[in-house]
């Protein structure tokens, strides 16, 4: 027999023997069955729960309360936390002011165990309604647990003031994200509140005041959580943010620039990115980390597309810049605000972001991670690192382009020259390194016929290795060359610069294998231009060509049709997107699909449509891969859509296979969001 049963058996014996004087041991006797029953006291060992108890000099309602009074006071946090939960469970809550208190003691403790036992507290209090919590305390706990790096815990607190209508101030509210967004789960959930706080300011668009009470998050907020997409390698959560950005009203400033310049890098959206350098190239430019990593981004995209004709635009239109002074008027300039669309304008719903093209605020909280590769700023003026000069050496070899190369090399003379190196010397010498000798050979022609001398050491460079190769015919030309020069055949070389751009080569042809065509980017532009008007038969289309023509779509094509689906509502065909998604990750074992941003909006669309077997194989998945998953959003938005759906039926109680089915993928989505 349970001991909680044997102790109400004894209690009714002392009751009828003893009266009313043994109360206190008769509680005693049924408080230590339930301990051993392990009713309460989640956290606590049952072993030591009879210990525990018998610590205590009563039972009584007001010595119970003197212990956690005391306990609190002395600052003793676990030991309050022990007599809570002895009170809790025979009184109940106890004054509102007691669990303040003891809610303030675990923020301020530090203690990991102690913060989780304050927010499950103060969970279960706004689900039985049963005690009001100041906002302050709450405020308190959030960033407690966001400073402890438990951000499940801080965001279920979050998302609560938020039913609320009760957020933290504004500068409350950057510092809690700011600890959020330190780990990559912090970042999902921070994206997703951000979401549900927009949300929220929509449906409160008729109430003004309503509004007016709200925290709304700024740029620093926002940019915080786009800098930490960047620095996590989640852009799909990057893209919802500047659209939340655009409907909320905030304004973008050269920092958010800079993050979703990032963010369109990382998913090849040139076109998108164009939008906000259109912008820049109107207004003065300061050469500073901010502007530099913009460029350098762009720049990057344009190899992407192997688009050699805008590189060497951009190339020459910095190094044009380099040289120029601002105009006297530049601060006004900057500081004028500008409208940016994001994806197309043809549509009436088409959203457009208000952007600074400067930093609003310097902020201590905010950083953009981006690393150059392409560009860099040295000595006060732009020059092209070599990985950018590799990568300008490889693309225009791959495609032909020599002679472009070398003019090329000539006008952006200014961003090539270092220190002890002559300008465009680099690129001949990583060419003969390569074995590129008639490339080589070629651009020191060019450099002759645009009347530059190319540096000595190239000559000298190019002449051996036409010798080592025993290329006679071909070294005895170039010595006649150097000759008509005035250059001695007989001067050194130094082969330890062109090794270092040449080994980049060598690292950009091995990447070339693995990386994405620039088909697929092309692509993929269009379709996030339809999917954005929301013409969707023509993204349809776009996809279909792309399969006839065997181009493999990636997780950027299913985002933007899952995203230009879900804003029509048109659940059903997204089912047939998963369809193709999940035969590609099974089939081919394609690991590029398995992104779990696509399965967090694919999973989101397919449960509000009501496709509980698509969602729960979602879930699966997502298991398998270990992903995060936010089950608080999946449940509310469970609640909002389905909340009776199949309440109280049964499996049994079925007409039929199908709706047998139904009913298990719902109770099995019921169990995993905690929906009893």
């Amino acid at each position: 027999m349970p001991l909680v049963s044997q102790s109400s058996l004894l209690m009714q014996f002392f009751v009828r023997k003893s009266g009313i004087g043994t109360l206190r041991f008769i509680t005693s006797l049924t408080l230590y069955g339930m301990l051993q029953d392990n009713i309460f006291l989640k956290g606590f060992s049952t072993i030591g729960a009879k210990d525990e108890y018998l610590g205590f000099k009563g039972t009584t309602r007001s010595s119970l309360l003197k212990e956690l009074q005391n306990s609190l006071r002395e600052h003793q946090v676990k030991e309050a936390w022990k007599t809570y939960k002895v009170f809790k469970n025979i009184y109940g809550y106890p004054d509102r002011c007691i669990v303040t208190d003891l809610i303030t003691e675990s923020t301020y403790s530090g203690d990991t165990k102690s913060l989780h036992w304050a927010c499950n507290l103060v969970l279960s209090i706004s689900r039985e309604k049963s005690v009001s919590l100041q906002p302050e305390t709450l405020t308190k706990l959030v960033i407690s647990l966001a400073r402890a790096q438990l951000p499940v815990s801080a965001a279920s607190v979050l998302r609560m003031t938020l039913t609320k209508k009760s957020l933290p101030t504004l500068s409350v509210l950057q510092l809690i994200f700011m600890h959020l967004v330190k780990s990559k789960i912090g970042v999902y959930l921070a994206a997703n509140i951000l979401d549900e706080v927009v949300g929220t300011f929509q449906k409160l668009n008729s109430n003004k005041s309503a509004q007016m009470e709200l925290t709304k998050p700024d740029t620093i907020i926002f940019n915080l959580v786009l800098d930490a997409c960047v620095s996590f390698g989640v852009p799909f959560k990057g893209y919802q943010l500047v659209e939340l950005m655009a409907q909320l009203g905030v304004m973008a400033d050269m920092r958010t620039a800079v993050a979703m310049a990032c963010i369109y890098e990382m998913t090849g959206m040139r076109d998108e990115l164009m939008k906000f350098s259109v912008v820049l190239d109107r207004v003065p430019r300061l050469w500073d980390n901010l502007y530099l990593q913009f460029y350098d981004c762009l720049l990057s995209l344009h190899f992407k597309f192997n688009d050699i004709d805008a590189i060497s635009a951009l190339l020459i239109d910095l190094s044009r810049d380099i040289d120029c002074k601002p105009c006297q008027n530049f601060r006004a300039e900057l500081s004028k605000s500008h409208t940016v669309s994001i994806g197309s304008d043809m549509s009436k719903t088409a959203l457009k972001l208000q952007f600074l093209p400067q930093r609003l605020q310097v902020d201590f909280v905010s950083k953009v991670s981006h690393k150059m590769e392409l560009i860099l700023y040295k000595d006060g003026k732009v020059v092209l690192s070599r990985k950018g000069l590799a990568k300008l050496i490889f693309i225009h070899q791959k495609s032909g382009r020599i002679d472009e190369l070398s003019n090329l090399l000539v006008r952006i003379k200014n961003m090539l020259s270092s220190q002890n190196i002559s300008p465009c010397a680099e690129a001949i010498d990583a060419c003969i390194y390569m074995g590129w000798l008639e490339t080589a050979h070629d651009i020191l022609d060019d450099l002759e016929a645009e009347k530059y001398r190319a540096s000595e050491s190239s000559y000298a460079h190019l002449l051996a290795a036409y010798r080592k190769r025993n290329m006679l015919r071909d070294a005895e030309a170039l010595e006649k060359q150097m000759k008509s020069c005035g250059i001695n055949s007989s001067c050194s070389k130094d082969e330890n610069v062109c090794r270092n751009v040449s080994d980049f080569i060598i690292q950009y042809m091995k990447e070339e294998e693995h990386s994405v065509t620039p088909s697929v980017h092309k692509f993929n532009s269009s379709i996030y231009f339809f999917s954005k008007a929301r013409m969707m038969d023509e993204a349809k289309g776009v996809y279909r060509k792309m399969h006839k023509l065997n181009i493999h779509p990636n997780s950027t094509t299913y985002f933007h049709l899952i995203s230009g689906y879900f804003a029509l509502e048109a659940y059903r065909e997204v089912t047939f997107l998963w369809g193709d998604i999940k035969r590609i990750v099974q089939n081919q074992n394609n690991t590029t699909l398995q992104d779990r941003d696509l399965y967090e909006l694919l999973l989101m669309n397919l449960l509000q449509g009501g496709y509980f077997e698509r969602v729960m194989e979602i879930i699966g998945l997502m298991k398998d891969g270990k992903m995060f998953m936010d089950k608080e959003m999946y449940k509310a938005e469970f609640l909002k859509k389905h909340r009776s759906l199949h309440w109280r039926s049964s499996a049994s109680e079925a007409k039929d296979e199908t709706q047998r089915w139904r009913i298990l993928q719902v109770q099995a989505f019921r169990n995993f969001v905690g929906i009893g």
